[in-house]
């Protein structure tokens, strides 16, 4: 519980807007300045990448945070552009996905379920699940986890 606690208080407090940590990045300008938090923007973090898990089509990652010296978590917002989908895999470790925008297909241990802008997931250690983006729009989301 202690895992799920600590990851859940990471989203909410990204969601807020009060993360914090140890160093100020100035996603202007890259200076780094002693006052106790990071500011990134995503902007600054767009990488355009193949879906996750061998999933089809493509998706944008952003990778917040990873840079943080002594962040214990994996902290990222992945965008599953039409016809994308995180790919089925087994669950090792507590993983937050909480869907920020748009539709999608859930399917977790062999079931599925309809997810939507909102909804939040919580996949256990030895569940398995994926995602997949339905409609016309970019299904937007947001994951969190610790790192190993």
């Amino acid at each position: 519980m202690r895992k799920t606690s600590g990851c859940l208080l990471i989203v909410c407090s990204f969601i807020l807007g009060i993360i914090v940590s140890n160093n100020l990045v100035n996603a202007r300008g890259g200076d780094q300045v002693q006052k106790g938090y990071i500011f990134e923007h995503e902007s600054d973090l767009a990488r355009s990448e193949p879906a996750p898990h061998k999933g089809p089509g493509r998706s944008t990652a952003y990778g917040y945070f990873e840079k943080a010296a002594g962040f214990k978590y994996v902290f990222r917002k992945r965008v599953l552009h039409p016809g994308a989908a995180i790919g089925y895999h087994p669950q090792n470790e507590d993983e937050v996905y909480y869907i920020a925008a748009g539709t999608g297909i859930m399917q977790m241990n062999g079931e599925e379920f309809p997810v939507k802008a909102g909804d939040a997931i919580l996949t256990r250690p030895g569940s398995s699940h994926g995602l997949k983006q339905t409609g016309n729009s970019d299904l937007a989301i947001i994951i969190c986890y610790e790192k190993k």
